[in-house]
């Protein structure tokens, strides 16, 4: 049986505790998580550095997945544009079932192994990008068959899961396997599973944008001013990194159209 569908022996009676008992329980089991991905640091470095390379020669980051899986690689690909000021196309979510599967579930979308390849050629996807398959079982049909094909073609390939023996690591240059062991509700693996996988996209995405020097020291040069909140942030980070008031860096920043980047030069230009 995979590890992800076994029975939790701390929490056969989880349906008869209180509610501060469950979430103690819960928590408890949340801290092997961290724990889980610590060991794969080197699989996931390794797959940073293939997609820092990739991004270099043009290429684009791609995830793809179903259910649970699939929502955290869109998740993580919307939030780059603002947060790293690339364009939407350079990191992009596919979920199986299409958008309307990100809020709500068609679960036999999953099973069908052409279809994952069929959405990624939709999206022009070539052989100088990068995919990323998440698959919490490590055998999802939709996943393992876009990988597949992926790698047919030359593209660099990545799988995310939680179960050693996936047969998705045949299909992939990098197997990314943090074993969180079974969930506290039996194969509910949008607890454990996702959570592991969530903080494994959150460093492939991030630290391939700071490799890619979309990040200066740890500040978000490159984000894109959006609300009220974003447009203090840009003023404090200009304030930090040319050293002026508040009122130069908001001089700055309006002259240069928003653009913190533009900002911080001729502020730099000005000295």
């Amino acid at each position: 049986m995979m590890i992800t569908e076994s029975v939790n022996p701390e929490s056969l009676d989880i349906d008869q505790k209180n509610s501060l008992e469950i979430v103690q329980l819960m928590n408890q089991n949340d801290q092997q998580v961290a724990q889980a991905v610590q060991k794969v640091l080197p699989e996931i470095a390794r797959a940073i550095d293939l997609i820092v390379e990739a991004f270099q020669k043009g290429g684009r980051l791609f995830y793809i997945g179903a259910g649970t899986s699939g929502r955290l690689g869109i998740v993580d690909a919307a939030e780059c544009p603002p947060t790293f000021g690339v364009e939407p196309e350079q990191v992009q979510g596919i979920i199986a079932g299409g958008y309307d599967a990100i809020v709500r579930a068609k679960e036999f979308a999953e099973d069908d192994p052409i279809q994952g390849w069929l959405d990624l050629q939709t999206r022009g996807f070539c052989a100088k990008d990068v995919l990323v398959g998440l698959a919490t079982s490590g055998r999802t049909p939709y996943t393992c068959g876009a990988l597949k094909e992926a790698r047919k073609i030359g593209a660099t390939t990545i799988a995310v899961f939680n179960n050693p023996d996936g047969v998705i690591q045949e299909y992939a240059d990098v197997a990314i396997v943090p074993v969180v062991g079974p969930e506290v509700v039996t194969g509910s693996t949008r607890l454990k599973a996702g959570t592991a996988q969530k903080m494994v996209i959150n460093m492939l995405s991030t630290a391939s944008m700071i490799r890619s020097g979309r990040v200066i020291g740890n500040l978000l040069v490159d984000m894109k001013i959006s609300c009220e909140k974003l447009q203090q942030r840009a003023v404090a980070l200009l304030m930090r990194l040319a050293d002026v008031s508040a009122e130069e860096a908001q001089q700055a920043l309006d002259a240069s159209g928003g653009v913190i980047r533009g900002a911080l030069h001729k502020l730099h230009k000005g000295k």
